[in-house]
């Protein structure tokens, strides 16, 4: 039977819904009871930066399918006080005591063992094996530390109240939820660590349901301490030797030593003008500056001369996403322990140079795709929050894949991410394994400035896809014109493949998926260029959009939220 399409609108695209307006205040995240918490706490007194960590502690409640405080976080903050950008890195190392060929030993035993697959080929995605030290507690006291105004007891208060006393578990949570719930009873199947994660999560032996009313009271005793405590609770006292006592028993993972030793950094974002509109993003070990190099590229043609919706505007993209992403794997890693050339890949002469690598009629498979591993579903939230007094947040936080490592630790209420899977296990490379080295990060959070003043904050939750969506997002609005909503419910690609820093390099031309709003011919068009091209309708491969717009003259804030997700605008 046929589908039924979309209905009319009086204005703007009929695929698409209004943006949000308001002047006091405005919060955009994936979950609406999240993005409510928010701004509840930007209506009793706090800054935006005191919203934002109010929305990822209630998200890692409500989404933990995508972040929690097991995992890293990074931020971009506004600052209208001293009219400046700030970035926070909060990823975490690996353990200082276990060297490259410790781990490379304790994959084989699992190997041997059958703990493990034979044929894997890098490091686990579950167990202990993958865990680094998560950064998030320290990324929110930091950040609290120099932009927050109320204390930190009133912004982990709305998320410990939740956590005792329920929720609705919202429709997209309840999918990703019971997506895990097989996972981890395939993984996990007859081991001690599938108690704790069912007992934390799918009482029962099931997924929650959309609906249905969840409580963490473990989480909520964990907030607790943290919110009365302070940072050093989790880094120092009672909660890191319980999280080292876990790990202890374990043939891998971090010890108390690495969660003493745990610090992030705050770093400068960087900038590439893109038409009048310059693009910020964190420098590695972050993936951000692949999204400045693919506008280095494609600022060297004049896109809006063909329709958004052509087949040549989506070659240009994905070409220049897979040159960017051959530097991602030769040079993006920690800046302490390899050097990243960034002024020389985000030169207009370098892009111009990458650029003449396109051949306009034909994909070119010699730009050498990658690693499957690294472009898959990097589960994640993404939000933004700003304030009356014009300050912006752009925050990003993640697990990685899935729920994370599936190692919970007893009666904490969260999961440890799995990012150290995204380490190279071979010598010599930038992104190779080292005791007290962070990992690559696929997590990016974006904002946009012009003519010096702070215009949007945004991000696109979703592995390797967020340097590729960031770039399609601005495309849409500075080439094309649409509206801060418009530009997120547009159809998008994922491309998949392109050399990665886990060095294992497989395809030579990689996937481009697309969603199904692209016009056949465009598919067909792209076809006959040489891509490979699958239509996928589930909407998981193509991230999750927030938004939030100021308008530099009236202050007025506009924003959007990813249709893909569950999440809302909230604005006062």
């Amino acid at each position: 039977m046929p589908e039924l399409g979309p209905g009319g609108r009086p204005v703007g695209a009929a695929w698409s819904r209004s943006p949000v307006y308001a002047a006091n205040g405005m919060a955009a995240t994936a979950q609406p009871l999240a993005s409510q918490v928010a701004l509840q706490v930007l209506r009793d007194g706090g800054s935006a930066v005191d919203a934002a960590i109010a929305a990822n502690a209630a998200l890692g409640l409500m989404e933990p399918t995508g972040c929690g405080i097991g995992g890293d976080l990074f931020a971009i903050v506004w600052d209208p006080a001293s009219r400046q950008l700030y970035g926070y890195n909060g990823s975490g190392r690996s353990p200082q005591g276990q060297s490259l060929a410790q781990l490379r030993e304790r994959i084989e035993r699992g190997k041997a063992s059958g703990a493990l697959p034979a044929d894997l080929a890098g490091i686990p995605a579950y167990g202990p094996l993958p865990v680094t030290v998560p950064g998030t507690v320290d990324a929110w006291f930091a950040l609290h530390q120099r932009f927050g105004r109320v204390p930190m007891s009133q912004v982990l208060a709305p998320s410990i109240d939740y956590a005792r006393r329920g929720f609705p578990v919202s429709p997209v949570v309840a999918f990703y939820l019971e997506r895990g719930w097989k996972v981890f009873n395939r993984e996990f199947a007859g081991q001690p660590a599938l108690d704790n994660i069912r007992d934390t999560w799918f009482r029962g032996d099931r997924a929650p349901a959309a609906g249905e009313l969840f409580t963490n009271p473990d989480l909520a005793r964990t907030y607790e301490a943290i919110a009365l405590e302070g940072r050093d609770v989790f880094y120092r006292g009672r909660l890191a030797q319980a999280m080292a006592d876990y790990f202890a028993g374990m043939d891998g993972g971090p010890e108390y030593a690495d969660f003493a030793a745990h610090s992030g950094e705050w770093v400068t974002p960087a900038a590439v003008d893109y038409r009048g509109y310059q693009l910020y993003e964190l420098p590695p070990n972050g993936q951000g500056f692949a999204a400045l190099q693919m506008l280095s590229i494609l600022k060297n043609v004049d896109l809006a001369q063909w329709p958004r919706g052509s087949a040549q505007v989506f070659h240009y993209l994905v070409e220049a996403k897979r040159l960017a992403f051959e530097d991602v794997a030769r040079y993006y890693a920690d800046p302490a322990f390899a050097a990243t050339p960034a002024e020389e890949l985000l030169s207009d002469a370098y892009g111009r140079e990458r650029f003449a690598l396109i051949d306009p009629q034909r994909a070119n498979p010699g730009f050498v795709p990658g690693d499957v591993r690294v472009e898959g579903e990097g589960d994640t939230t993404y939000l933004t929050v700003a304030d009356a007094s014009g300050m912006m947040v752009s925050l990003i936080q993640s697990n990685y894949r899935g729920m994370g490592s599936g190692m919970v630790a007893d009666g904490m209420g969260f999961m440890f991410q799995d990012r150290g899977e995204l380490f190279d296990l071979n010598p010599g490379h930038a992104n190779s394994y080292a005791p007290g080295k962070r990992p690559f990060h696929t997590i990016i959070p974006a904002f946009v400035m012009k003519d010096g003043e702070p215009l949007m904050s945004f991000g696109l939750m979703g592995g390797a896809m967020q340097p590729q969506g960031h770039v399609q997002m601005l495309v849409n609005l500075v080439d094309y014109g649409m509206n801060l909503q418009e530009a997120g419910d547009a159809a998008r690609f994922m491309h998949q493949g392109g050399r990665q820093p886990t060095g294992l390099d497989e395809d030579t031309l990689g996937t481009l998926y697309l969603e199904p709003g692209v016009p056949a011919a465009t598919v067909e068009g792209l076809r006959a260029m040489g891509h490979r091209v699958e239509i996928n309708s589930s909407g998981v491969p193509f991230g999750g959009y927030q938004a939030i717009w100021r308008d530099p003259e009236s202050g007025v804030y506009t924003g959007a939220t990813e249709m893909r997700k569950d999440g809302t605008v909230a604005a006062w």
